[in-house]
């Protein structure tokens, strides 16, 4: 049915109505008389009326313009006009009784219409009346969306239950847009085959059925993908400028149903992620259970990961450590009201301060150290090199200490690809710290080990955070040179892998985790901008800001004097170190004390006689390197 575009006339609205309420009479009275009567009753009864149908049809016409039922445009009729129109109608159906009350008093002892008659005409009026400007509103919705609407046309990655469900739930959703071609599977047996009515195509069709059948979007059902066989995919659909979303994971499902309403889209983590790391839990459960577990840096992005891996360890208690109040007080939210864990104990305060930290030990006595709290961001160490070597070295020489002088089993501290030949202050500051935990291993039953990561996925003040921001605000996206690239490795990954070192530890090794391949940034964030769903130089720009201070190109995992032995574990590799020095303790010392100098090029010049492979680069600082050199 095709409605005409431009608002209807209001005269033929009035007709419409008056028409209506004629019809309701008539079907009034067929239902008076059973709808059957025979013609001597009906000339009779119109010899009564034949004068009661002008007065009907008058009345409702000033009735209904009184009420103004004719102003409201039909295909928006809301409840306001609803109204109106039922309060139009039951005046109507008043005045009706008054009248033929003078009628049946004053003229011929007859009423306008038997009773019954206008109490059937006051509902049957109201049915049709309002049924009409439904009707013609929803007619009009149809006719709208018809023209709005694009039909995407969509393939399902996954063609066993989760893929299933997801078809059925697509179908089901009426108000969805979505066409489905066909399902993708890695699975070769399955090719030709199909799903309830739907054929199955192998992955390696991929772009064929694009060009063959114009595939506006994948949708990634499969609940534990290969993780390489999905990266693959999603890196050739977004080539073909297809946008890919995904199901979530059966856990965030309603009451256990899905609806198209979850489907999200999918994010750059998923690029980045690798094969589901396997723990040996039953040994990281030995080391754990029963333990006072103290945390540092607990409100971090790694501290709080940390956390929330131990807690399924059975530890006696979790001391979770840090001085920011806000964070904290989140985590023990999240702890309690997610988790449902209690066994912790929330501890505010600050590493760099001794005293605070000896009374945490005394008291509380913990016997296994995750060491995460530092400073990391190299643009603000390098602007500020006393608080690096206050937090990063004299905090961690506090812990390291006191870890030793009350017997701590094992401490485990996170460091970063950046102390590798360092060529910023926060890397050096690290750097200095892994050394100074060495040198107090060798003479302590202390277990001091040492775990190096390159970037972390989401981490507080992490790329990926910042371009989806940026991204957000419309760009542009910042990028500090076209070349530099990282590694990366999820939050629960990092800290998997940490535990999993703890546990494999003797005390002095660094563990250096396999990041899988460096990223180049400037793909990522294309990649990101594409995820989104805009067009790079159209919706969104990049710019190139430059390298800031301390910045390196790449990163390392290993310094020239480093080589690895592979450990049991594939995702982690053991350093082999050069010949620990033990003046280190006193060299570590004596920078701490430079701090009331405030003389950063003092502090850097000590960072570096301490490590001699800290190379300054794109900083103030480089000039101690030409120094030194000549």
């Amino acid at each position: 049915m095709k409605l005409p575009s431009t608002s209807t006339p209001r005269w033929i609205i009035i007709l419409g109505d008056l028409f209506i309420s004629l019809l309701a009479l008539v079907i009034a009275y067929l239902i008076r008389f059973d709808f059957y009567s025979d013609i001597s009753v009906i000339k009779e009864e119109l010899s009564i009326i034949q004068f009661s149908i002008p007065i009907f049809l008058l009345v409702k016409y000033l009735v209904f313009y009184t009420y103004q039922v004719h102003k409201g445009l039909v295909r928006f009729t809301s409840t306001e006009d609803l109204k109106r129109l039922f309060l139009a109608v039951l005046t109507s159906s008043l005045l009706f009784g008054v009248i033929g009350l003078f009628r049946y008093t004053l003229v011929d002892n007859y009423f306008l219409f038997p009773t019954s008659v206008v109490i059937i005409e006051f509902f049957v009026s109201v049915v049709i009346l309002t049924g009409s400007r439904f009707a013609v509103k929803s007619l009009h919705y149809d006719k709208s969306k018809e023209k709005q609407k694009k039909v995407k046309r969509v393939l399902i990655y996954g063609a066993g239950v989760s893929g299933l469900i997801t078809k059925r739930t697509i179908e089901k959703d009426t108000l969805n847009d979505y066409q489905i071609i066909g399902f993708l599977d890695d699975n070769k047996k399955l090719k030709g085959n199909r799903l309830e009515g739907r054929v199955i195509f192998h992955t390696s069709s991929f772009e064929k059925l694009v060009a063959d059948e114009g595939v506006d979007e994948l949708i990634i059902a499969i609940q534990k993908p290969d993780p390489s066989l999905k990266k693959d995919l999603i890196e050739r659909a977004l080539k073909l400028d297809i946008e890919v979303v995904t199901v979530p994971s059966v856990k965030s499902w309603i009451n256990g149903e899905f609806s198209t309403k979850q489907i999200k889209k999918v994010r750059i983590e998923d690029l980045l992620g690798r094969k589901q790391i396997v723990l040996d839990e039953d040994q990281i459960k030995e080391d754990i259970q029963g333990k006072v577990v103290l945390i540092t840096g607990a409100a971090g992005s790694i501290g709080s990961g940390m956390v929330r891996q131990l807690t399924r360890y059975g530890a006696k208690k979790l001391i979770l450590l840090d001085q920011a109040e806000s964070p904290l007080y989140d985590l023990q939210n999240e702890l309690i009201n997610n988790l449902d864990f209690h066994e912790f104990e929330l501890v505010i305060g600050d590493i760099r301060s001794f005293h605070r930290m000896e009374k945490l030990f005394r008291t509380r006595k913990p016997e296994m150290v995750y060491h995460a709290a530092a400073y990391k961001h190299v643009p603000l160490m390098e602007e500020n090199p006393s608080e690096a070597m206050l937090t990063n070295i004299k905090g961690t020489r506090n812990l390291v200490k006191l870890s030793d002088q009350y017997g701590v089993e094992k401490f485990v501290m996170i460091s970063t690809d950046k102390a590798v030949n360092p060529t910023n202050v926060m890397g050096a500051s690290k750097r200095v710290a892994e050394l100074f935990a060495q040198a107090i291993n060798l003479n302590s039953k202390t277990q001091f080990i040492t775990t190096r990561f390159g970037n972390v996925l989401g981490s507080n003040g992490s790329v990926i955070p910042l371009f989806r921001k940026q991204i957000d605000q419309g760009g542009p996206i910042t990028v500090t040179h076209k070349d530099v690239t990282r590694y990366f490795m999820t939050i629960p990954e990092a800290c998997q892998l940490v535990l999993e070192a703890g546990t494999m530890g003797n005390g002095g090794e660094i563990f250096v985790f396999d990041m899988g391949e460096s990223v180049k940034i400037m793909d990522l964030a294309k990649k990101m901008i594409r995820l989104s769903g805009l067009e790079l130089g159209k919706d969104i720009s990049i710019k190139v800001t430059g390298l800031r201070p301390g910045e390196k190109l790449y990163e390392e995992l290993l310094s020239n004097a480093e080589n690895t032995i592979e450990t049991h574990h594939p995702q982690i590799l053991k350093a082999i170190l050069p010949q620990v020095d033990v003046d280190n303790i006193r060299k570590v010392e004596e920078l701490i004390t430079l701090f009331d100098n405030q003389d950063n090029y003092q502090i850097v010049g000590s960072m570096k006689a301490i490590v001699p492979e800290f190379k300054s680069n794109n900083s103030e600082f480089e000039s101690l390197d030409n120094d030194k050199a000549s």
